[in-house]
């Protein structure tokens, strides 16, 4: 029997339940593909991620949904990165993570007592625009209820942006399996993940914008924070002027008890932004030992 070091966060809230919740297992590469995949089915959780030594960077990180690998995960960094610190397995405040998505620098401030873990995410890489009547028909709601027009944009993992007009639209979203398939299946969507949908409006009066995404099977319904789809939509937002500061405050996860927040920051100017930073705070929940 093989044992591992796992812990659980919940990242993007510094209580116990909120935000989105990450078990980190710490398998120095052992572990095959296909239990990664059976440990995340196992725990009902959207992601987890796996951790190893480094060459390239401080640690190696790689990250599972129950369906599979991906390159780069938000709240899943957050979580490493506050389960490396429980450890003790880092002594600095700036540190490089070794990602499928390439290296991503991270910088932990504790100026306010508990750790804010800020990462670095990509450059961001701006896909096709997608009419947006296909994307209306897999949130089932009409074209009219999207401001401006769906984009494909990663900054380590590709979402098609989509902007609604209000609160009311975003908590009418009911996603339709049929055309996601469709959408997921043409040329100009092949990788990309489910609309990440964004409404101009927090959740809270400190927020600035409240998302949410939907998910197919065998993922859960929901996702409760997205801090990789997070980055793409600040972005997103940045280009195309539809937010007037690049700092501001993303909530997510509100409606489903999980309220998440993330402090946003785009890097440079609208036509060459060199990089998005997403921080969070997190809450360690559990640490135990993982026995295969």
């Amino acid at each position: 029997m093989a044992e591992y070091d796992v812990d659980w966060v919940d990242a993007f809230s510094d209580v116990a339940f909120g935000g989105n919740g990450c078990a980190v297992v710490y398998d120095d590469g052992r572990m095959t593909d296909a239990h990664c995949c059976a440990f995340v089915r196992e725990t009902s959780l959207t992601e987890c991620t796996f951790v190893a030594p480094s060459n390239a960077g401080d640690w190696r990180v790689r990250y599972f949904l129950a369906s599979g690998e991906i390159p780069f995960a938000g709240h899943p960094t957050i979580a490493t990165v506050l389960s490396l610190l429980h450890r003790e397995k880092i002594t600095s405040r700036k540190i490089m993570l070794e990602t499928k998505a390439g290296l991503i620098p991270i910088e932990i401030d504790e100026t306010f007592g508990a750790p804010r873990i800020i990462m670095t995410q990509n450059a961001p890489k701006f896909g096709p625009k997608i009419d947006a009547a296909h994307i209306a028909a897999i949130g089932g709601i009409s074209h009219s209820d999207i401001i401006g027009t769906p984009q494909v944009v990663s900054t380590g993992l590709p979402f098609c942006i989509t902007v609604v007009k209000s609160h009311d639209v975003l908590r009418s979203l009911s996603l339709q399996k049929g055309p996601l398939a469709a959408f997921q299946k043409a040329g100009a969507a092949s990788g990309v993940l489910e609309p990440f949908w964004v409404c101009l409006e927090g959740a809270t009066e400190v927020g600035d914008t409240f998302s949410r995404l939907l998910m197919a099977p065998p993922n859960p319904s929901e996702d409760p924070f997205t801090g990789s789809a997070t980055g793409a939509m600040a972005a997103y937002l940045w280009r195309h002027a539809m937010i007037e500061d690049r700092n501001f405050i993303a909530e997510q996860g509100h409606w489903m008890g999980r309220p998440g927040q993330a402090q946003v920051q785009v890097l440079g100017p609208q036509k060459d932004i060199q990089g998005v930073r997403v921080a969070g705070t997190g809450h360690l929940l559990m640490s135990g030992t993982l026995m295969l």
